[in-house]
């Protein structure tokens, strides 16, 4: 449910001197918005249960509070509720001719059942139920005409003649309030009159509440009355005319000795009779609405039902509060006691408080900085100067403008120094009591703070530009010598606060503390207050200490700096405390004053302690347990939430008891957090899944802890993650490695082919090479053997010319020309010897086996001169080396060759040997 949160700390009905209103110091109120509990405007009826959770009759329905969160329920004819009360378990509700009971069902939610049809016999006329009246083991709806008795199952109306503005339990008795005839028994369910009620004939009686072994009976116009069971008689109290004027509506017993009266037209009067003192709630001191509907107290809290909003506030409270709610006071900066006042200084000038009543000082209109006691008078440090204050009197005693702080000088009797916006000023009192005020020569830059480190030396802070340890001429008219530290270990120059403690100059700068160190001259850490880091200091009171946090919550610490120590996290406190202008002064023995922003605060620590030792913090209520898509029931003892939607999970806790809950919590499990919680939600995201212990207490004012309510909660492994998912994983896995495996041996495999087929290819390929080499030799033996066959062919050739040759020359020396004829014959035929050509061509055709097929093929009209010729020249022979083989001449070979070049259609420039090797 969409939530506005917006709590006012309203404290007291503020009263301006100006105007002469009174004032009260008042208990901090919170007021609750129609925006923040989303009913609506008027509340009916209130009640308690005895966890502290609240039900409010509403105009829209029935507002549940569980301290931390508003709901509202409607009923199934959405009519107006106009009355509630808690009995047990059930919360009863009356509305207009309806009434029944609500209960939390299983997710801690309001189921409601109606009782209406149980009535027999009977119609409702335009009927709505006041008020609920439990008496033993029934239950009373009251309406004005009727009262419906509900018991066992059934129920039981009763119509009496008389108009019924009230009903009450009365020592076994039912009484009766009817009309303007005063009260009456319940009898045998009949009304029968009191005797002796002519004190209440015509008088209208709003409401009777059981008091001091009677009833206090309130009316609407005439005061109260008091009826000891035989006789009235009227109630004199010292609120009786403001009761008839503001017309009175409900009354409240809060103590033996104290009642509250809720009022029509001026909120609430708490009323103290043994003191013979009240205080008042309305809208002046803060109160959203002065028309007060219903009432109920809880411990120490007040629940107002209003006829516009809800609002509580705390009785009984050690911190009270005054307000300045029409903003005339202004900010607080500084506060004395005096004579038995209490003066207070702020932006708009100095008021005082008295008796109750806030009154302003005339003439004193401006920003004041410093009220201080000074010689017994009363001194102002104002933006125009310094004034002394007395019996309501406003006199200018120095025109120096800007009093910030003024201080005693040291061993001297009437002489102080005084930081003002442009410099030091004394002041001296002379025997007549006059003072005197001087200008010290030789400084005239604004001096914010000071303090004196001997009667001659005074450190001086600087607003913007840090520290200055000052010099003084005995005469205290005149500044000998500044010194400035920012070189020797001051902290930032700006708004350093200075303080003397224990003899000790200490500094506060940043959210960190110094001293001086006289031995060294230098400024370093003060160690006593390094755990106080962040914290200013408030008061020094004798041997406590009371700091605030700077920044944050803006608690509140006393110590000792021992054992002894005390924390306020009193939320108006923490609220209203004026920044960098936070003071407190001691007015009592068991009285402190703070500034604020708005008024000032009175705390009376010896009964805050006391209230603390005695408070029992309750553990915390689970109210709400989710995640992204389901609600699981607050008493769960293991909730199991699953993916993906426990990505975001959200605990609520409510402490109903206390007012202004703090919450710690602890997360222990996969993931480990702590933290504290202001507004009882508790939320974790994107939690790793795993099984949690969850712890909550609640922390009360001093940080104690309550005992913790713990929640076990387990988040289920996503889908990604369970049981079939992880044992899909794992086949998924075996049969990948299976696969792999299978994969790696297949590629193993094909590898070891690949490398057999490779090693077998390069043994191959190693052994046609042994081979190309045995046949390169062979083929070189082969060319070899043809070349030198040839040569041999060549040579022999050559030499038979040659004999031939020589046989002609010599032709005539033979004598006979048969056997000359003869001779030359065989001679011939051993040239033209054709064994020759056959082992040249076998031998040919071993190296070059196509040669001749290919050339024929290409060139068919070759002849075998041809083909001869075109052999020798395939053999690269020279034409000189081709002449005897074909037993022609040089001439005749390079006649063949020509023609040879025209078969083969060979261009001149090209080399014949050459084409035939290539062919």
């Amino acid at each position: 449910m969409f939530r506005y949160r917006q709590i006012k700390v309203i404290l007291i009905l503020f009263v301006s001197v100006v105007f002469g209103y009174g004032q009260n110091l008042l208990p901090p109120i919170y007021n609750y918005s129609l925006l923040e509990y989303n009913g609506g405007s008027k509340n009916w009826d209130v009640a308690a249960n005895a966890d502290g959770e609240l039900f409010i009759a509403n105009n829209k329905g029935l507002l549940f509070f569980n301290g931390e969160e508003w709901q509202l329920y409607k009923l199934p004819n959405k009519t107006t509720i106009r009355s509630v009360a808690v009995v047990e378990d059930k919360v009863y509700t009356g509305s207009y001719e309806e009434f029944g009971y609500w209960k939390k069902n299983q997710l801690g939610t309001l189921d409601y059942t109606s009782l209406t049809h149980l009535i027999k016999g009977h119609e409702f006329t335009s009927e709505e139920f006041w008020k609920i009246l439990p008496v033993g083991n029934a239950i009373l709806f009251r309406s004005f005409s009727s009262i419906y008795i509900y018991e066992a199952g059934k129920v039981e109306v009763l119509n009496p003649t008389e108009v019924i503005s009230d009903i009450v339990l009365y020592k076994g008795d039912i009484i009766v309030a009817g009309g303007n005839q005063g009260l009456s028994r319940l009898k045998n369910n009949k009304m029968v009159p009191i005797s002796d009620q002519e004190l209440l004939r015509g008088k209208t009686i709003t409401d009777m509440i059981l008091w001091e072994e009677g009833l206090l009976v309130g009316t609407k116009l005439n005061g109260c009355y008091f009826f000891d069971g035989e006789g009235l008689q009227p109630l004199k109290l010292i609120i009786t005319n403001d009761l008839r004027q503001h017309q009175l509506n409900k009354m409240l017993v809060l103590s033996p000795e104290k009642i509250a009266f809720g009022t029509i037209k001026n909120g609430v009067y708490l009323l103290d009779l043994a003191q013979n003192t009240f205080k008042i709630l309305n809208k002046a001191s803060g109160l959203q609405n002065n028309t007060v509907l219903s009432m109920a107290r809880f411990q120490d809290q007040l629940w107002l039902g209003l006829d516009n909003g809800i609002a509580r506030a705390r009785l009984n409270s050690p911190i009270t509060y005054y307000t300045d709610y029409s903003g005339a006071l202004g900010m607080v900066y500084d506060i004395v006691e005096h004579e038995n006042r209490l003066y207070l200084g702020s932006n708009t000038g100095v008021f005082y408080f008295e008796d109750n009543d806030l009154k302003f000082v005339n003439g004193s209109l401006g920003h004041v900085w410093d009220l201080e006691k000074v010689g017994g008078d009363l001194f102002c440090g104002h933006n125009t100067g310094t004034y002394s204050i007395n019996n309501n009197g406003f006199t200018k005693i120095s025109d120096v403008s800007g009093g910030y702080e003024i201080k005693k000088v040291p061993e001297q009797t009437n002489t102080y120094l005084q930081g003002t916006y442009n410099g030091l000023a004394r002041f001296r009192k002379d025997p007549e009591g006059k003072w005197a005020v001087n200008r010290l020569q030789g400084i005239d830059f604004p001096v914010k703070q000071l303090c004196f480190e001997s009667p001659n030396v005074v450190w001086a802070a600087h607003p913007y530009k840090g520290l200055h340890r000052v010099h003084l001429n005995n005469e205290y008219s005149a500044v000998s010598k500044i010194e400035n530290y920012n070189d020797r270990g001051a902290p930032s120059e700006y708004n350093i606060k200075i303080y003397k403690i224990k003899n000790q100059i200490v500094f506060y700068s940043e959210g960190q503390w110094f001293k001086y160190d006289a031995i060294r001259d230098v400024i370093i850490i003060f160690n006593e207050f390094q755990k106080f880091n962040g914290k200013e200091l408030l008061l020094v009171d004798k041997d406590h200490f009371w700091f605030v946090e700077g920044d944050g919550d803006k608690k509140v610490i006393s110590t000792d700096l021992k054992s002894d120590s005390l924390l306020i996290t009193d939320l108006p406190l923490r609220q209203r405390l004026a920044p960098d202008s936070q003071k407190m002064i001691r007015t009592g023995d068991n009285t402190l004053v703070a500034t604020l922003n708005d008024g000032f605060a009175k705390i009376q620590p010896n009964n805050l302690k006391e209230q603390l030792d005695s408070l029992v913090l309750p553990k915390p209520v689970i109210t709400l347990i989710k995640d992204e898509r389901q609600l699981y029931p607050p008493s769960s003892t293991n909730v199991v939430m699953r993916y993906p939607s426990s990505r975001m999970i959200t605990v609520q806790v409510a402490a109903p008891k206390l007012m202004q809950a703090r919450y710690r919590y602890k997360l222990q499990g996969v993931e480990m957090y702590s933290a504290y919680a202001e507004n009882g939600v508790i939320q974790f995201q994107n939690l790793p899944h795993g099984t949690y212990k969850l712890e909550v207490a609640t922390v009360g004012m001093d940080n104690e802890v309550s005992e913790p309510v713990v929640i076990d909660f387990t988040i289920a492994r996503p889908w990604f993650l369970s049981n079939l998912m992880i044992a899909m994983y794992l086949t998924l896995s075996l049969v990948s490695i299976a696969v792999v495996r299978w994969y790696n041996r297949r590629k193993l495999q094909r590898k070891q082919r690949e490398l057999e087929l490779k090693l077998k290819k390069e043994q191959e390929e190693k052994l046609a090479g042994l081979e190309r080499e045995k046949l390169a030799r062979e083929v070189k033996a082969k060319q070899n053997e043809l070349a030198s066959t040839t040569l041999n062919i060549a040579k022999k050739n050559e030499m038979i010319l040659e004999l031939k040759n020589l046989l002609v020359l010599n032709k005539e020396k033979f004598s006979n020309s048969q056997r000359y004829r003869s001779f030359i014959k065989k001679l011939d035929n051993s040239i033209q010897d054709t064994e020759d050509w056959k082992r040249f061509e076998v031998n040919f055709k071993e190296l070059h086996e196509d040669f001749f097929e290919r050339l024929l093929k290409e060139y068919p009209n070759l002849t075998p001169k041809d083909l001869k010729l075109c052999a020798y020249l395939k053999m690269n022979l020279s034409t000189k080396e081709i002449a005897p083989l074909m037993a022609i001449s040089i001439r005749g070979v390079e006649i063949h060759r020509y023609r040879l070049r025209k078969k083969l259609e060979i261009d001149t420039s090209k080399n014949l040997s050459n084409f035939l090797i290539t062919f």
